[in-house]
């Protein structure tokens, strides 16, 4: 097994930074065998704007349950959606 041996250098701005892994290789900085798996709870997922069209009824059967609920309507969409292809997914695994 390899022996790392090379210190990451202290960089200015992540232009250098990236420079510097773009002509270097982690193998000789990391020892990937030995790495821990790391959470990052607060990094939100990035995220894309979309359109989409909706039946007015249903706008406003989706708006009528967010308000029961307390939510913005986008953000219940979005969680039914999530739940709907994860059932979806779990179908065809």
């Amino acid at each position: 097994m390899k022996t790392i041996k090379k210190k990451i250098p202290k960089f200015k701005t992540v232009d250098e930074e990236l420079k510097f892994w773009d002509n270097n290789d982690g193998t000789d900085y990391f020892n990937f065998k030995k790495l821990e798996k790391v959470s990052l709870p607060n990094l939100k997922p990035t995220t894309k704007m979309i359109s989409l069209r909706l039946p007015e009824s249903l706008l406003e059967r989706l708006k009528t349950l967010a308000n029961k609920n307390d939510v913005p309507y986008q953000s219940l969409i979005k969680i039914l959606l999530s739940e709907k292809v994860n059932e979806e997914f779990k179908k065809v695994s």
